[in-house]
């Protein structure tokens, strides 16, 4: 009997834990654990339509920093800087890469950069390095310059031109075509080149003899150089291009070639070197991010990608240049200088001179 009633006691002791477990955990229960993010941060690198870079290059950023990066292409190097201009304070990007030496006092005048002097700086020439305080940092370069059809020039058995003043040589007469500096980065290198060989002063004198040798204008490089140039159909066998043209035309041969069919006019001068920069937009929220993809820029795995991305020359001096450069590029000895505090004051009065003389 006696066990009978011990036996029960205990099944109800249970049942009554039980219950008491129960209702304990009802009327306070545990919180979840807070879900933890795998999502990597978000950077954000707005830059000019032309901006091309290779997926694993980025990627192994992305995997170092764990991060995200994004693109945000806003045009040519002018509207792109409109646009950061009119988002001054509330930037929609982190970083601005492509503003380049025809537009960097502008950039600069509008505080748009957070000064950074990267470590990185020190393998790159003081050349390149427009900007003392480090708001703008370097990060390629490009030559424009005339480029000449090889094979028309041997067929009439003309020498090409050498420098800018052949241009107004009666042998040269029809054979020109240029971009319009109002509405193409190369047109308005090129006008530049023509101020820093014979000034502000001479400049449209210049030109002036060029519209009477009829000298041809188009809106932008694609059409001057895919229409127009008489290597690819046209009827102009001197074109306002590169001096990394050459090397392109090797590689983009539909049928392969050894030898490019252009050349490149580099004496006297006659080139206008753009240098592009990059930049940390002031009001960022992700600083650090920004400083570490600026040493990126300039470190040796994404210079020397740059090439036969874009088709610019690398500003460390560590970085190699791939054989089709080394091979097919004249690099000018010397260029055209004009002053990006000149170019900034008086870029649209001398696009304007010229528009007037030049397209009247």
């Amino acid at each position: 009997m006696i066990n009978k009633q011990l036996s029960l006691i205990l099944k109800w002791s249970v049942i009554l834990l039980l219950i008491s477990s129960i209702a304990t955990a009802c009327a306070t229960p545990t919180a979840a654990p807070a879900p933890t993010s795998t999502e990597s941060p978000l950077l954000t690198v707005m830059t000019h339509d032309s901006f091309a870079a290779t997926e694993s290059v980025i990627a192994a950023f992305e995997e170092e920093h764990q991060v995200k990066v994004q693109f945000l292409k806003a045009g040519d190097v002018g509207s792109a800087l409109n646009k950061a201009i009119l988002a001054k304070g509330n930037p929609l990007a982190d970083v601005f890469y492509g503003v380049d030496n025809t537009f960097l006092s502008r950039a600069l005048t509008e505080n748009l950069f957070e000064p950074y002097p990267s470590p990185l700086l020190t393998e790159i020439p003081a050349t390149f390095q427009l900007d003392s305080q480090n708001r703008a940092l370097p990060v390629d370069y490009g030559d424009v310059c005339l480029n000449y059809d090889l094979a028309y020039f041997a067929e009439k058995g003309i020498q090409p031109p050498k420098n800018l003043g052949d241009l107004t040589k009666p042998e040269y007469k029809s054979l020109l075509v240029v971009q319009n500096p109002a509405l193409s980065s190369p047109g308005l290198a090129f006008l530049l080149a023509t101020i820093g060989v014979y000034g502000s002063e001479g400049y449209l004198d210049y030109w002036k003899n060029l519209v009477e040798n009829d000298v041809k204008v188009v809106n932008d490089w694609e059409s001057a150089y895919y229409s127009e140039f008489t290597v690819h159909g046209g009827s102009r066998p001197i074109v306002v291009s590169y001096s990394s043209s050459p090397p392109a035309e090797v590689i983009f041969a539909e049928t392969p070639i050894d030898q490019p069919p252009t050349g490149v006019v580099t004496e006297g001068r006659s080139c206008f070197r753009q240098i592009e920069f990059v930049g940390i937009l002031k009001g960022t929220k992700n600083r650090t991010l920004a400083e570490k993809w600026i040493d990126f820029m300039l470190s040796k795995p994404f210079q020397e990608d740059m090439p036969l991305q874009m088709f610019v020359f690398p500003v460390n001096s560590n970085a190699q240049l791939p054989e089709e450069f080394t091979r097919y590029v004249v690099i000018p000895t010397e260029t055209a200088q004009v002053d990006p505090q000149a170019i900034e004051q008086n870029r649209e009065a001398w696009i304007q001179a010229w528009s007037e003389t030049v397209l009247r």
